[in-house]
């Protein structure tokens, strides 16, 4: 990856954080770009030569001057790494009570905002003519429903179907759009929901792990590994696909 320029979303988070750093370990240079900007700082200061960058990926904007910022820097974007996201800890409930406002920013994250940074990060990458790589963070509920979650499920089964869309008009172009659907990670938000003492579902936690084969979340830097493949020369006919890192939750049914 050396040479290669590489802009990460929602870097300051568990796994956005693991990404920036491998791909860093690999010669990669990092626009750590988070909403966050002190979270941002921290991670940049421990990898060489990275910047950090404060975006709000729902402002226009804001993403702009995230892909000015990186241009005027290092003159060039090759990786966009689409990792930013959100879900919802007090909203778990069916679509007929769940609040228009929570639909709204959780869509307007997940999927809006991806839409917006991509749009932005395409025109330096198009203009250069060397290509450039897209790696979008979707998840295993975009390819298998889950309840109580539903705009995160329409804003990643969205995402899923937008990264075919875009690798179909831009692969031509040189550019190769991927998707990543992990399964359950440990994160904060994890974390707090089924391992927490005081978590929503704590209780269910072994009942929800029984249903993946490997009987374990997985680690941030599980899926780091995975965007550093897509990103590299190893993937260079890799185009369209969506790549589920979930332990074989989705290949069947446990009973």
């Amino acid at each position: 990856m050396s040479g290669k320029i590489a802009l990460v979303t929602g870097a300051a988070g568990a796994i956005g954080r693991s990404v920036a750093r491998r791909l860093s370990a690999n010669g990669a240079a990092i626009i750590v770009a988070d909403i966050d900007f002190e979270g941002a700082e921290r991670v940049a200061a421990g990898l060489d030569g990275a910047m950090a960058c404060a975006v709000d990926i729902r402002n226009a904007a804001s993403v702009d001057a995230a892909v000015a910022a990186t241009i005027e820097r290092y003159g060039r974007l090759d990786i966009l790494v689409n990792n930013a996201g959100v879900n919802t800890l007090a909203h778990r409930v069916t679509i007929d009570e769940f609040p228009a406002e929570e639909w709204d920013r959780i869509t307007g994250i997940d999927l809006d905002g991806l839409y917006t940074m991509s749009r932005a990060a395409l025109a330096p990458m198009l203009a250069a003519g060397n290509g450039g790589r897209i790696i979008n963070i979707a998840s295993v509920v975009g390819l298998a429903a889950m309840r109580l979650q539903s705009p995160f499920v329409a804003a990643k089964s969205g995402i899923i179907h937008l990264t075919r869309s875009m690798a179909i008009e831009l692969g031509a172009k040189g550019i190769l759009t991927n998707a990543i659907a992990p399964g359950s990670v440990m994160t904060a938000l994890t974390a707090k929901l089924f391992y927490g003492d005081d978590g929503k579902f704590a209780g269910r936690t072994q009942e929800f792990l029984a249903h993946v084969p490997l009987g374990r979340p997985a680690q941030p830097e599980e899926i780091a590994e995975t965007v550093l493949f897509l990103a590299s020369p190893a993937a260079s006919y890799i185009n369209g696909q969506v790549l589920a890192v979930d332990g074989g939750w989705t290949a069947g049914y446990m009973m």
